[in-house]
């Protein structure tokens, strides 16, 4: 048995700068873990380990140890032993913090498992009272137990109950665990906590580090405690735990001449923390806080007051008046929050909120040293996205200019109105209603916008005059706020005041780009709300604002970016400019000049080429050369990952591409049309194939052998595109041989084969490139296709696999991923197995595809076939498609995977063909027609065996007289619905062209009734259904995922088969086993003789 000693060295090891010993040491480690004793080992040494290394990788091993062998969902409880839990928390107790860190996490795994999800661990809560009861800074500095270490511990404890555990539960009660932790450890915590304030506050010059920990653990507690659920015995002391929190906020200091000493820190912290609880309590907890909420909002309003020394201040204080904006905002938005904020609105206004608006030094400084910075803060538009929590972009002007749209939002109660006026009211004409019914006038326009407009404008006069520039830059930070409120006005209000304040910038403010910018970001965010007949000229000024050249030493890359970020928003509301040309000029002429300008016109081009359809397409044959040869500039080998340029360099090309292929013309249209499309869509299949040969061909063609580094997969799903629209240029041997297709396919199939970055919007294209590739097989025959041919030297070495053998191995991994991808892999394989032409000689490869299809659907179908659902039939369907190649081999792997294999298939197909299946049932021909000659085929195969298949046999029978009339019921009638549909579209062109109008009435009828507002039961309710569909496995597919089943699938070889006959000879020859003796739905019989007729000889007892 390993002993302390030995995995001691092994874990000095595995810090060792010698990669071969880690890797030894870290082998032998995973051996001895299988030990009973290992995990109380690693305990030991991380606690009494000879030095900090050492116990760190003790404490690391054992908790990667801990996710391995504990299951997270909680499904199963963690196994882990009573004492082994009891030492972990003695352990946590006591050991030094750096450790802490890393065993807490151990601990959360296993609370997590067994007392939050199993309710088991019932000494926990007992034993970690008592801890902390009898901690160093409660009961005494000669206590064994650490308090700061307790509270710790009891933070891990709460974690999971900072979210619902049950999202199925529209209001999901208090979980019986924190109700007893609440009882138990945190109310008589507050006692404690109270003291501790008091004591903090009382040397609040020489505070304590350890006091100050103490009291910043506990808000974490309580935060957790309170964010989600409200534990009854936590309730009543709510009163007494605002107001230590608000004498901690009270505490704070704003004065810009704090020490950043880690006792400090500590407290803005607490104080931080303070305003999250207070943020939880009004939006999560009405009922309790309403009282509360006269302190609250006296507390936030002596806090934001200092928003004017928001560029001295650190991060961490400046956090704390962005809190203290969003508490505002949060009350205001109750019931109560009128009556509270309203007569402060004029001091926030002027004090608080516009202070934070104004330009300081911070901006200019930051303009200048990280321009990136600057626009993520202070000029955030889907230009520019910014992915992940990042906290500190959370600013005092951000949640500023969120509470003045709440503000400009609010309208207050109602004012009393005479009878007499009402009376009139009433007989007023419906279409004739004033919007401002009750005589109810927001904020916005009684205070906000009157405020704003007494700054004035800046102009030739008072340009040198640096408060004017500064407050006018909080203006446009202002009015950027108010697009609700301005949604609400007539289009006229809107054109006034973007005509009189923000574009006369443009020509009088042309040299302080700081207000161009602002300007620009203002004009995207009020895209929404833009009349008609201001959008040409607001398109005007971004469009030269796009190409705004630096000044001297002054940067106007947030001008250039905050431009293209206002042009997407004008195209994304459906203005579309006269003629795109002179944009696109603009776009492809600075494309290539800086790397980072570049990254945004790429991303603006992706944008418009999305949105301008015909109208960009025209155009794109001639500007995909340039853009190739600017991305080709930024590509190199070595480089990895590719810079941002280059992503979004090939994410526009594939989207032109895109663009380019959907402007086909119609078979209809002039001949010389269709041959000009022809020639353009091979120039551009010429350009994308040469980018392609330096992205995958270059890298194998310059490494030696040895050294050989397979390209990389980054963009995959964009450079997908590219391939395809490579092959759409084919029209020849000769054009497969030039641009290198067979080539590139061998290299793109290997890549595919080895990805398993899932997600759903990185693999679209590779699904549409596959059936591409099996269509440019059946007229070419390409090389490497179905067999790997091995070229002679010096040819540079090429993957291994085939390229059809590359794509079986990604569809079979796909069908195991998530539904939209499971639908199209199970797509792919009826066109792999039926499309490509195989040989004697490939025979096997066909044979290996169907094996591994079939295992990968059938293992997923197990897994979903508990609850039927809408994989039901894609993966039904895949095996159908195997079965029929190979029935024997197939039914022997369904047998192997699953006691009674066949017979769960059999059921399965019949519940699927079941016109009343309650998932996606079968809705096309093809469909349909599949499942005709699987059924056909699986009968007589049961029937040939001889075995006691009875009740599968007649259900299948069943089944295949029910799809069979179907399938004829919908041939018969498809050419009456496609001249239906034709006469539908025609009325629903008039019908739109009337609707127009209606819609309009419509508008002015109702345009005074409110939006309707989810109340927060419907909410709840709504995500509760949602939660539960998802767990009991019902799919909720997206909008494409719904088209993409209804897509006829390709059924190659098996077109040529004449179901009815398959099915007639299947009734002629077994007709005493299938039909006499047998009781069928006298329904059933009547649609299948009415369907076909000629099979009456076979049914006369009915």
């Amino acid at each position: 048995m390993a002993d302390l000693t030995q995995i001691a060295h092994l874990l000095n090891q595995t810090i060792s700068p010698d990669a071969t010993a880690v890797h030894t040491s870290t082998y032998e480690l995973d051996r001895l873990s299988l030990t009973h004793r290992f995990p109380f080992h690693l305990l030991s040494i991380s606690t009494g380990g000879e030095n900090q290394g050492q116990k760190i990788a003790a404490a690391t091993y054992l908790k990667n140890l801990t996710r391995r062998n504990v299951d997270t969902s909680g499904a199963t409880p963690s196994n882990v032993s009573k004492e082994f839990k009891d030492q972990l928390v003695q352990t946590l107790l006591q050991v030094e913090f750096p450790v802490l860190k890393i065993l807490v996490e151990v601990f959360r795994i296993v609370v997590s498992a067994d007392f939050v999800k199993q309710s088991l661990w019932p000494e926990l809560v007992p034993n970690l009272k008592s801890a902390i009861q009898n901690s160093h800074l409660i009961n005494g500095s000669n206590s064994t137990w650490n308090t700061i270490n307790a509270l710790t511990v009891l933070h891990a404890l709460l974690r999971p109950f900072q979210y619902f555990l049950n999202p199925k539960v529209a209001k999901e009660p208090v979980p019986p665990q924190l109700e007893l932790i609440a009882n138990e450890i945190l109310v008589p915590l507050l006692i404690v906590f109270h003291q501790f304030v008091g004591k903090a506050l009382a040397n609040n010059e020489r505070a304590e580090i350890e006091i100050e920990k103490a009291i910043l653990t506990i808000c974490k507690c309580l935060h957790f405690a309170v964010k989600s659920y409200m534990p009854s015995t936590l309730a009543p002391l709510l009163p007494s735990l605002s107001q230590d929190l608000m004498s901690i906020l009270s505490s704070l200091s704003f004065d810009c001449s704090v020490t950043q000493e880690d006792v400090y820190l500590t407290r803005l912290k607490s104080g931080k923390r303070s305003l999250l609880i207070f943020s939880s309590l009004v939006t999560r907890h009405r009922k309790h806080s309403d009282k509360l909420m006269p302190d609250i909002i006296n507390c936030a309003l002596n806090i934001v007051k200092f928003s004017k020394n928001t560029s001295r201040l650190p991060f961490l204080l400046e956090r704390i008046l962005s809190l203290g904006f969003d508490v505002i905002s949060n009350v205001l938005e109750t019931g109560p929050g009128w009556r509270l904020v309203s007569p402060h609105f004029t001091t926030l206004l002027e004090s608080a909120i516009f202070p934070a608006l104004v330009m300081n030094e911070k901006d200019v400084s930051e303009w200048e040293e990280d321009a990136d910075e600057y626009i993520r803060k202070n000029l955030p538009s889907d230009i520019d996205e910014i992915c992940g929590w990042r906290e500190y972009l959370f600013t005092a002007r951000k949640s500023a200019v969120n509470l003045l749209g709440v503000i400009s939002m609010s309208k207050g109660p109602p004012m009393e109105t005479s009878i007499d006026s009402l009376s009139a009211s009433a007989k007023r004409k419906k279409g004739q209603k004033n919007k401002r019914s009750n005589q109810r006038r927001s904020m916005g326009e009684l205070l906000v916008l009157p405020f704003l407009s007494k700054f004035p404008m800046p102009s030739d006069s008072n340009m040198s005059k640096k408060k004017i520039l500064n407050d006018y830059f909080g203006v446009l930070m202002a009015y950027g706020g108010l697009q609700d409120f301005l949604r609400e006005q007539e289009s006229g209000y809107v054109t006034i005041l973007i005509r009189t304040r923000i574009l006369p910038l443009y020509t009088v403010a042309v040299s302080v780009p700081h207000l161009i910018a602002s300007a620009n970001w203002v004009l995207g965010e009020l895209g929404s709300c833009l009349p008609e007949e201001m959008s040409a000229d607001v398109y005007s000024q971004l469009l030269m604002a796009l190409v705004m050249p630096d000044k001297q030493d002054t940067s106007c890359y947030p001008v250039r970016v905050s431009a293209a970020g206002a042009i997407t928003t004008l195209l994304d509301n459906d203005y579309m400019p006269p003629d795109f040309l002179p944009l696109l000029q603009v776009i492809v002429t600075n494309i290539g000049n800086d790397e980072n300008d570049s990254s945004i016109l790429f991303q603006l081009l992706s944008s418009i080429m999305e949105v301008g359809d015909e109208k960009v397409a025209v155009h794109i044959p001639h500007i995909i050369p340039s853009l190739v040869g600017s991305v080709s500039k930024w590509l190199t080998s070595d480089l990895e990952p590719w810079p941002q340029v280059v992503e979004r360099g090939i994410a526009a090309l594939a989207v032109m591409g895109q663009t380019w292929e959907d402007s086909r013309p119609e078979v209809s249209e002039l001949n010389g049309v269709q041959e000009k499309w022809v020639a353009d869509q091979a120039a551009i299949g010429k350009a994308f194939a040469a980018l392609l040969q330096q992205v995958w061909l270059t890298p194998i063609c310059t490494q030696d052998e040895q050294d050989q580094k397979f390209p990389t997969s980054s963009c995959i799903e964009d450079l997908s595109t590219l391939l395809r629209s490579v092959m759409l240029s084919v029209d020849g041997d000769h054009m497969i041989q030039e641009l290198k297709v067979s080539e590139l396919l061998s290299v793109w199939a290997e890549m595919i084969a080895e990805w398993h970055a899932w997600e759903e919007s990185e693999d679209l294209s590779i699904f549409d490139v596959i059936k591409e590739i099996v269509n440019l097989d059946r007229s070419y025959r390409l090389k490497n296709f179905l067999v790997k041919e091995t070229p002679p030297p010096p040819a540079p070495p090429v993957p291994e696999r085939s390229i059809v053998e590359g794509i079986g191995t990604f569809v079979s991994e796909a069908i195991k991923q998530y539904p939209s991808a499971t639908y199209r892999a199970c797509s792919c394989v009826h066109t792999l197995l039926h499309c490509p032409t195989y040989s004697l000689e490939t025979e096997g490869v066909k044979q290996s595809l169907a094996i591994a299809f079939s295992r990968a659907a059938f293992s997923r179908f197990v897994e979903v076939r508990s609850t039927p659902d809408s994989l039901w039939k894609p993966l039904l369907l895949a095996m159908s498609s195997c079965y029929l190649c190979y029935p024997e081999i197939i039914e022997g792997i369904m047998e192997k995977s699953e006691e009674a294999g066949i017979t769960i298939w059999a059921s399965a197909l019949c519940h699927v063909s079941n016109s009343s299946f309650e998932a996606a049932g079968l809705t096309t021909e093809s469909e349909m027609k599949l499942m005709v000659i699987t059924l056909a085929q699986l009968i007589e195969q049961l029937l040939k065996q001889g075995k006691s298949y009875g009740d599968s046999i007649h259900n299948c029978f069943t089944s295949l007289m029910e799809v069979s009339t179907q399938l004829k019921e919908l041939q018969d009638e498809k050419g009456d619905e496609e001249e239906a549909e034709e006469s539908e579209n025609d009325d629903d062109d008039e019908d739109e062209d009337s609707g127009d109008d209606d819609s309009e009435d419509y508008d002015d009828e109702d345009s005074e009734v409110e939006e309707y507002e989810e109340t927060e039961e419907e909410f709840l309710d709504r995500y509760a259904k949602a939660a539960g569909a998802l767990e009991n496995g019902s799919v909720i597919m997206e909008e494409g995922d719904v088209e993409d089943q209804e897509l006829d699938m390709e059924l190659g070889q098996l077109l040529a088969v004449d179901e009815q006959k398959v099915v007639l000879s299947l009734i002629d020859k077994y007709r005493h086993v299938l039909i006499q003796e047998q009781d069928f739905p006298s329904q059933l019989i009547t649609n299948f003789l009415n369907a076909f007729p000629e099979y009456g000889l076979y049914f006369h007892q009915y």
